[in-house]
């Protein structure tokens, strides 16, 4: 960029490798780089307990400055607890208590990553937000962005982005998106960064200690919506105490001896049931889908296309119907397992992301999600 005016990018800074190396490209590159973390939850609690936090803690933001530092940018803590609050872990809560399987990595991209950081950014001058998710974008010939799977298929995160818009697209750079996960690994040595030999966070980041129970039922009160457990026929089989603690494919915990292996089905909020059967009754043959983001609009009012119905998910192919308000049909070729209200559906054109939406509801039977 010699002889022009700079770019100036906001980098979304977790204190992970993948965003550090994020910052220290695009300042090789010569973009002028700005680092911004959010500090998303309140982890002093975590840290009297004797814990570090998970994801995005205070460690994180230590180690996201000290990076900003090594490299020579600015760097700037956003506070965004009470948006963080409102926008995902209430959402959060909400759909868990309505029988529901919520994706909060997804609600934050939507919702607080890609929304308040691109506000951030232009309050800054910036044109362009960039982030460590392992995906790619392209403009096609008719000048739409395109949203593209991670050249790294065992780290692609696509399917976290779907609900991104083209004025949110035309913003966003993935620069470690065309990479290995050993080549990050491999850059971060390059540019000496304290982050390079960091481990992965997994756990939902206002969780660090994955016990979701424990947290709903701080949030409400233990014994919610307990009933009983029941088959397909609505024979008790047993009871439970409180739907919350059950998702679709789960096996472990249901505290009931039968002749065969038992897996949740799906709950039934109204009657507070967890539905169980056999392993071969999860599998459906398709799901009802709401709230549908088409990065790439549909032509034709169905169509066939592949689809992911979770994040470690094969794309599978299916038929897709379009729906009024934002709904869509989705009939799959062969029945799926494991088809859970409250997770997305993303659809895929060959390594494009058409779009995607929420999943409300299983279809056909046996499967009960």
């Amino acid at each position: 960029m010699a002889g022009a005016k700079r770019k100036r990018v906001v980098v979304a800074m977790s204190g992970g490798v993948d965003s550090s190396v994020t910052a220290a490209l695009l300042k090789e590159q010569g973009y002028e780089v700005i680092g911004i973390s959010l500090q998303l939850w309140d982890h002093s609690r975590e840290l009297v307990e004797g814990g570090t936090g998970g994801c995005c803690s205070l460690d994180d933001l230590h180690d996201a400055r000290r990076v900003a530092e090594q490299i020579g940018i600015p760097f700037y803590v956003v506070n965004a607890e009470e948006e963080f609050r409102r926008l995902v872990v209430d959402d959060f809560v909400s759909e868990y208590f309505a029988g529901r399987t919520p994706n909060p990595c997804t609600r934050c991209n939507e919702r607080v990553k890609f929304g308040l950081l691109l506000e951030r950014a232009r309050e800054l001058g910036a044109e362009l937000l960039a982030t460590g998710h392992y995906a790619r974008t392209v403009r096609d010939e008719g000048g739409r962005y395109r949203l593209l799977t991670g050249l790294d298929r065992n780290k692609d995160q696509s399917y976290f982005l779907f609900t991104l818009n083209q004025e949110q697209l035309s913003r966003t750079l993935f620069p470690v998106g065309g990479l290995t996960k050993p080549e990050v690994r491999a850059l971060a040595q390059r540019f000496a960064l304290r982050t390079a030999a960091k481990g992965e966070s997994q756990e939902v980041c206002f969780i660090p200690d994955d016990d979701y129970v424990r947290f709903l039922e701080e949030e409400r009160s233990p014994g919610l919506l307990s009933g009983a457990i029941v088959d397909q026929a609505g024979n008790v089989l047993g009871s439970h105490q409180g739907i919350y603690r059950y998702t679709v494919g789960q096996r472990r915990g249901l505290g009931i001896a039968h002749s065969h292996p038992l897996h949740v089905l799906g709950v039934d909020v109204g009657r507070h049931e967890v539905i169980v059967g056999a392993r071969e009754e999860l599998s459906c043959e398709g799901l009802l889908a709401a709230k549908m983001n088409w990065i790439v609009p549909p032509e034709t009012a169905t169509f066939e296309t592949f689809c992911r119905i979770r994040y470690r998910h094969r794309p599978v192919p299916c038929r897709v119907t379009l729906l009024p308000d934002d709904g869509a049909e989705v009939r799959f070729v062969n029945p799926e397992p494991g088809v859970t209200p409250g997770q997305a559906v993303v659809f895929y054109d060959g390594d494009s992301v058409l779009g995607g939406g929420w999943i409300s509801s299983a279809m056909g039977e046996p499967c009960r999600g």
